[in-house]
């Protein structure tokens, strides 16, 4: 792997950020406003440049710990009823991912009030100054009406920042800000439609392997993310690429091609963050409007992902597994001749999972009833007949592998969720 592409780590944070904003228009471009403000306060408080890039990595993913819109939602308001909640939820969910485990601890305390100097530590730790900055940063968006002239908003804001001061927020760090806040540009800046910070450049030398461990890693993390926004849906991804990367070994892709087959397969559902919970959980069919909804996933998956031109490929095999081999599919209705086999191969390892896989409203289906639904779809030209007949001859050791990777994230979820 030693010639594999690198990609900059913050384009896929930048990407998981987008990913998260799509949710609804209340909260579109939260992450990189925070991010913009923490940073701007970090540079005026002369941090280093290692700090200032954690921090900006930290307030992109900031609220990656809330998973469901009303959480995202709820987040916005000034005044936080638990907010503790999600922010050990994300850091909990980033500490296990080494490139990003140091912004972790910044994510875990970005809601703990100064509280007089009491909170320069908790549990006898001391609280990194980044989560301070990253807890004003915050609170400064959310005070952003996005229907009002900025402008004209900013004597209220500093006004409500500076009642909180010595109790909600650090007083050097409302100093910083009241420095900036004085600055059009500072204000002007954070709510541009094409906000653009430029970290990428300035940081660029942050890169990962394309298909190396710590990819694979990041995926899982995306997968996580979009996962665990349902109870229904909490393992699917875990499922999908573990059967896709057995698929692609069967069917001769070369080592690296599998393990991008595994992270493309953490990936495909990467646009059902826009999709509302209520029609994720709904147990009964979808209206024709839900369906709908619901079929936004596989456009917004491949649009997210295609900002990253080194991703082209494994973004078709992630964003393309719902078109069909007779063009029924959605959303581009590609024919045969235009699905890539890797598209294929996810498009047979999603409907495998989905029927196989159990869920809160009923159980996965038998191998008998699995085989009859896959026979029919590859009988109907909607599902490669090659790769159907490579499943049912492996499928014994690809139901294993899949039922135990959902039992892994499964754990994973439930544990996230107790505390």
């Amino acid at each position: 792997m030693s010639s594999d592409p690198k990609i900059s780590l913050f384009d896929l944070v930048g990407c998981l950020s987008d990913a998260m904003d799509f949710i609804d228009p209340a909260v579109v471009s939260h992450h990189k406003q925070v991010a913009s403000i923490a940073y701007r306060i970090a540079v005026e408080m002369g941090l280093p440049p290692a700090r200032q890039q954690e921090i900006v990595l930290a307030g992109s993913l900031h609220d990656i710990g809330a998973f469901s819109l009303k959480e995202r939602k709820d987040i916005l308001e000034f005044e936080l009823v638990n907010p503790q909640q999600h922010a050990y939820t994300g850091f909990a969910l980033l500490r296990f991912f080494k490139p990003l485990a140091n912004i972790a601890p910044l994510v875990r305390f970005h809601h703990l009030p100064w509280d007089h100097g009491s909170g320069a530590e908790f549990d006898k730790q001391p609280v990194p100054v980044a989560s301070h900055i990253l807890h004003l940063a915050d609170r400064v968006a959310v005070l952003i009406h996005k229907k009002r002239e900025v402008l004209c908003q900013v004597p209220a804001i500093r006004r409500r920042i500076g009642e909180e001061t010595d109790k909600l927020f650090m007083p050097r760090v409302v100093d910083a800000f009241n420095e900036l806040a004085a600055k059009e540009y500072f204000w002007l800046d954070i709510v541009s439609p094409s906000l653009q910070t430029g970290f990428s450049q300035k940081f660029k030398q942050t890169t990962i392997g394309l298909a190396s461990e710590d990819m694979v890693s990041f995926s899982r993390l995306f997968s996580r993310i979009i996962d665990f926004k349902s109870s229904f849906t909490a393992t699917h991804s875990s499922g999908v690429a573990t059967v896709a990367e057995l698929l692609a070994r069967r069917l001769d892709f070369t080592d690296k091609e599998c393990r991008l087959m595994r992270i493309a397969g953490y990936l495909h559902d990467l646009g059902k963050l826009a999709v509302p919970s209520e029609i994720l959980e709904k147990p009964s069919r979808l209206e024709t409007k839900e369906f709908n909804v619901m079929r936004h996933h596989t456009y917004y998956t491949y649009r997210i992902l295609e900002t990253i031109p080194l991703l082209q490929v494994l973004n078709k095999w992630a964003s393309f597994h719902h078109e069909r081999l007779d063009g029924t599919g959605y959303p581009f209705h590609l024919r045969s001749n235009d699905i890539p086999q890797g598209s294929q191969v996810m498009a047979v390892a999603d409907v495998f999972t989905a029927i196989t896989e159990d869920r809160p409203y009923r159980p996965g289906m038998t191998r008998k009833d699995a085989v009859k639904v896959l026979d029919g779809m590859a009988q109907h030209s909607a599902l490669s007949k090659e790769i159907v007949a490579m499943l049912k001859a492996n499928y014994d050791e690809i139901d294993a592998a899949r039922k135990q990777a959902q039992a892994s994230a499964s754990m994973d979820y439930e544990g996230l969720t107790e505390r």
